[in-house]
C-alpha cells in the first residue's frame, strides 16, 4: 500500500486535481472582480465630468476628471458635523460593546456559572424574536433616549452572534493558565485584563471590525430616533442625498455637475475609513473567527 505522502503526491499529480485547481483559481478570480466592480465603479463615476455620467459611459476609468463635487461637499458644513457624529457614534458603540461583549461571553463560557443556561437561552432568544419596531420605540422614548447618543448606541449594544463566537473562544481557551494565574493571587477579573484579554488579541480585532462596521453603515436607528439634523451619522446625510430629501443648491454653481455624481462622492467618502481600517484588522481577521469556531 501506498504511504500517506505518496498518496497524496499521486492526487497533486494527476489531471483531475489540477483542472480542479484552474478552475477553483478562474472562479475565485471572477468572484473577485464582481466584487470589486461596484467599488471601482463608485470610485470612476465620483470623478467623472457630468456628460459622461448621464451618457451612461462611465464604468471602470473616470472620464473628464473632475473633482468640482469633491470641493463641494468637503465645503459642506452639514457633511463634516454628520462626519463627525459618526466618529463619535462609532468609537463610543464599539467601545461599549466590547466591554459588554466580553465580559458577558466570558462569564457565560464559565461551566460552573450558575444559570448559565439561562443566560445563553436568553442571548439565543434574541437572535430569533425582538419587541418590534413600535415597543422599541416606545422604549427608547420612555428612557429619555431619543434625540441622543445613546438611541444609536444602546439598543445595538451586544450582538448575540458576536457573543457566542466570543463565548466558544473562552471556553476553548487552556484552563491550566487560568489556574496558574489564581494559583499566583490573581482574582477573576486580574485573570481576565492580564491573562485572557492579552491572549485573545485575534477574537478581539475581530469582534471590533464586526461591530465598527455595523455601527459606522448603521442609519435606520437614526432615522427613527433622531429629529435634529445635527445629530444625524454621515450615512444619514448619504441616505437623505440619495432620496433627493437633501438639497444640493447650496453646494455650488455647477449645480449638473454636482447633481449628476454626488451620490458617488458621498458613498466614497463614507466607506473610504472603513476601507483604510480593514488591512490593519485583516490579519486577524479569519483566525479569529476560526479560533472562536473550531476546537482547539
Amino acid at each position: 500500500m501506498l504511504g500517506v505522502n505518496e498518496q497524496a503526491t499521486k492526487i497533486k499529480d494527476s489531471r483531475g486535481y489540477t483542472v480542479f485547481r484552474w478552475f477553483n483559481a478562474f472562479f475565485l478570480i471572477l468572484v473577485c472582480l464582481l466584487t470589486l466592480y461596484p467599488f471601482v465603479n463608485v470610485i470612476a463615476q465620483a470623478f467623472s465630468a457630468e456628460i459622461y455620467i448621464t451618457r451612461g459611459q462611465v464604468n471602470l476609468f473616470p472620464r473628464g476628471f473632475n473633482v468640482t463635487t469633491f470641493e463641494a461637499v468637503m465645503g459642506d458644513s452639514r457633511f463634516w458635523t454628520n462626519y463627525r457624529n459618526t466618529v463619535v457614534y462609532t468609537v463610543t458603540a464599539t467601545a461599549i460593546s466590547m466591554v459588554l461583549t466580553t465580559t458577558f461571553a466570558y462569564a457565560i463560557s464559565k461551566k460552573h456559572l450558575k444559570g448559565r443556561n439561562v443566560f445563553i437561552a436568553i442571548a439565543l432568544f434574541t437572535m430569533v424574536f425582538n419587541g418590534g419596531l413600535i415597543p422599541n420605540y416606545v422604549l427608547v422614548d420612555n428612557l429619555g433616549m431619543r434625540n441622543t447618543m445613546w438611541a444609536i448606541v444602546i439598543p445595538n449594544a451586544i450582538s448575540a452572534f458576536n457573543l457566542l463566537i466570543m463565548k466558544s473562544f473562552f471556553e476553548n481557551f487552556p484552563a491550566d493558565l487560568e489556574e496558574a494565574a489564581r494559583i499566583d493571587g490573581l482574582h477573576t477579573y486580574g485573570v481576565l485584563w492580564r491573562i485572557v484579554l492579552p491572549l485573545s488579541k485575534a477574537v478581539i480585532a475581530t469582534m471590533i471590525l464586526f461591530y465598527a462596521v455595523a455601527f459606522w453603515n448603521q442609519w435606520f436607528f437614526a432615522f427613527i430616533y433622531l429629529d435634529d439634523a445635527n445629530l444625524y451619522p454621515v450615512t444619514m446625510y448619504l441616505r437623505n442625498l440619495m432620496a433627493g430629501a437633501l438639497s444640493t443648491e447650496g453646494l455650488g454653481t455647477e449645480s449638473a455637475q454636482i447633481n449628476s455624481n454626488i451620490q458617488a462622492v458621498a458613498m466614497l467618502l463614507t466607506m473610504l475609513p472603513i476601507l483604510c481600517l480593514y488591512p490593519f484588522i485583516q490579519k486577524y481577521f479569519v483566525s479569529g473567527v476560526m479560533l472562536g469556531a473550531v476546537k482547539q
